[in-house]
């Protein structure tokens, strides 16, 4: 559960940054003069909507929110300097391939992604280390706790997969054929693929492991005997014909007690507070002020 909830807060905070980047991005190149404010990003047969209007309606809508995340990131990274602490590499690692694994989704730039997912886990584990700091938790329960609950600190062979489909085995052939001349095989997704919802990232389905129920079992089959960046030959399936590529594998791995225990902790002590993980407990003491009022968050 608490698994799902940090997937959904990193989700919600990577959201609110792109609205961040777009709504500040644009205010910075506004005060250039008058002309980028009355810019038109839009038309509806005479009527026009300008990026002013556009500038205004997102700030309505998210400002708020966009805010908020800004000042929690700032509130976090103060107490957690202010307590001294830290959270190791490998306990964000760990929460970013487990996450990864389990709640994975395509991703244009992956590089640029892994970067905001693993900055958003950090912080998330600030928070939750600040805010059980003091909570004691026994030994004993944390080893129950593991004993119990031993299937969550343990990662199967997941494969990070694209793929291509075609209505007939001809233009499979042909696709296979441009792949091996060098074609991006991104780009021919975009270009072929009948299946538009990948077709749009360029055929990335994510990741998928053993007993995946989305796609055809052989996708898996497949990819476990192809290296990183190559592709298979056509597979028959509903639509008509696949081309697979394994983009990545990420080998499976169990956790033993000692590597997981202090995110057990966190655990434990969350459930005894009984309180939601959130920075906004922390906005009296870090004298935060903002455009809504001095600390309330609501």
């Amino acid at each position: 559960m608490r698994r799902k909830q940090l997937w959904i807060v990193i989700a919600g905070l990577i959201l609110l940054n792109c609205l961040t980047l777009i709504f500040f991005l644009a205010k910075v190149k506004e005060v250039s003069g008058t002309a980028f404010s009355e810019e038109v990003v839009a038309s509806v047969g005479k009527s026009d909507i300008t990026r002013q209007q556009w500038l205004n309606e997102l700030e309505a809508r998210y400002g708020k929110d966009v805010l908020k995340d800004m000042i929690d990131q700032k509130v976090i990274k103060e107490m957690a300097d202010k307590y001294h602490i830290e959270v190791s590499e490998k306990d964000v690692e760990r929460e970013y391939r487990i996450l990864q694994t389990t709640y994975s989704s395509p991703s244009e730039n992956k590089k640029t992604s892994e970067r905001k997912w693993k900055e958003h886990i950090r912080n998330s584990l600030l928070q939750e280390e600040i805010l059980t700091r003091d909570v004691k938790v026994s030994k004993k329960e944390m080893q129950a706790y593991f004993e119990k609950n031993k299937e969550l600190f343990s990662i199967p062979d997941t494969y990070h997969v694209s793929h291509i489909i075609v209505k007939s085995s001809n233009e499979a052939e042909n696709a296979i054929k441009e792949l091996e001349q060098g074609s991006s095989f991104s780009v021919l997704a975009m270009e072929r693929s009948i299946e538009e919802f990948s077709a749009n990232v360029g055929g990335d389905i994510g990741f998928l492991i053993e007993g995946e129920e989305r796609y055809p079992s052989e996708y898996i089959q497949v990819a476990k005997k192809l290296k990183e960046g190559a592709w298979s030959d056509p597979i028959q399936v509903e639509q008509g014909f696949a081309i697979v590529k394994l983009e990545e594998k990420i080998k499976g791995k169990t956790y033993n007690y000692d590597e997981v225990k202090q995110q057990i902790r966190r655990e434990i002590a969350l459930e005894q507070m009984k309180t939601s993980a959130s920075a906004t407990t922390f906005w009296e003491e870090a004298k935060v002020e903002w455009f809504y009022g001095k600390t309330s968050a609501n």
